[in-house]
């Protein structure tokens, strides 16, 4: 995670508390809200070890199918006309049959094919995910904390965003400074950067920056509560879209859920999209946010678009 490489697990948890001993804690949450952090013995600056990958050959099933998810999409903008909700983000999962004994072939692969800016491996027992995420859900550093939300995808060289995105990224900014202000000191809580383009591998997204000082002596628990899930793979207002989201969604599990790591005051989450997981099989999830304005099968297409070239770097069709 970062350039940091850590070994030796000695400890898991699931209360958030542990993270104010001022250690190193790998986290990994759940869309639901479980929290999971590793402590480990080792942890020093060092690549990611290499590691060999079988590639999937197995065909990739999808729940909810196609037709399922532009039901699923034609369902929201139903209660967004009815006033329930403004914006919902709509995701599906894709499995497959997968013979590898972890994830680590997977994410040496992703490195040298998809390089992302939060890209992370997390493997403990029960837990084994390989991220190319691109979005940062919380930065710490002492009292100032920064989150990053991306609204807005389209292929690399699409030219500028229309206004669709450009009005969902600034609901989900208004979302996200909503959230720090209940951690954050009155009056603190800024846009820093206001829809800016960022470029990925074969993707574009549209970016907003947030940022404000904490209230002094406020406990990772209640920072963690506070913003959790993540603003921009929930949806405005928050509480509508995850009633929304748990009528039409099986549990997400870490995807959508928070990836990285705390060290005392210092930190860096990125939101657990564009993720690999290991369960029974091999899991990876996509969405997009819906709006009114959303055409269904455009936004199909857009889940298509974010998990076509990771699904073809785990079939091993990127050298």
């Amino acid at each position: 995670m970062g350039g940091r490489l850590a070994t030796e697990l000695i400890e898991v948890s699931h209360d958030p508390s542990c993270l104010n001993d001022g250690q190193f804690w790998a986290v990994s949450t759940t869309f639901e809200g479980a929290f999971t952090a590793a402590k480990f013995a080792t942890v020093v600056h060092a690549d990611f070890p290499n590691a060999s990958w079988n590639p999937i050959s197995a065909p990739w099933t999808s729940t909810p199918d196609q037709s399922g998810y532009i039901n699923y999409v034609d369902r929201i903008r139903e209660l967004i006309a009815q006033g329930w909700v403004y914006q919902v983000n709509a995701c599906r999962q894709i499995c497959a049959v997968d013979s590898n004994p972890n994830l680590r072939g997977l994410f040496s692969r992703i490195l040298e094919n998809n390089p992302a800016p939060w890209a992370s491996y997390l493997e403990i027992p029960g837990i084994n995910i390989a991220s190319a995420s691109p979005e940062l859900f919380l930065k710490r550093s002492g009292s100032r904390v920064k989150t990053s939300p991306i609204k807005g995808t389209q292929s690399l060289g699409s030219g500028d965003f229309g206004v669709k995105d450009k009005s969902e990224n600034i609901m989900i900014v208004d979302l996200m400074r909503n959230d720090l202000g209940i951690i954050c000191k009155s009056g603190s809580v800024e846009v820093t950067q206001l829809l800016y383009s960022q470029d990925h591998p074969g993707l574009q997204h549209l970016v907003s920056d947030v940022e404000g000082d904490l209230i002094d002596g406020i406990s990772w628990s209640d920072i963690l509560r506070a913003v959790s899930p993540p603003g921009s793979v929930s949806g405005a207002p928050k509480s509508s879209a995850l009633s929304t989201i748990s009528d039409n969604e099986k549990p997400r599990g870490p995807y959508c859920g928070a990836l990285g790591w705390v060290h005392g005051d210092e930190a860096e989450l990125s939101v657990a999209i564009r993720i690999f997981w290991k369960a029974d099989k091999l899991f990876f999830g996509t969405g997009a946010g819906i709006t009114f304005s959303s055409d269904s099968q455009k936004e199909w297409e857009e889940t298509e678009l974010k998990a076509s070239r990771l699904v073809k770097i785990a079939a091993g069709l990127y050298k």
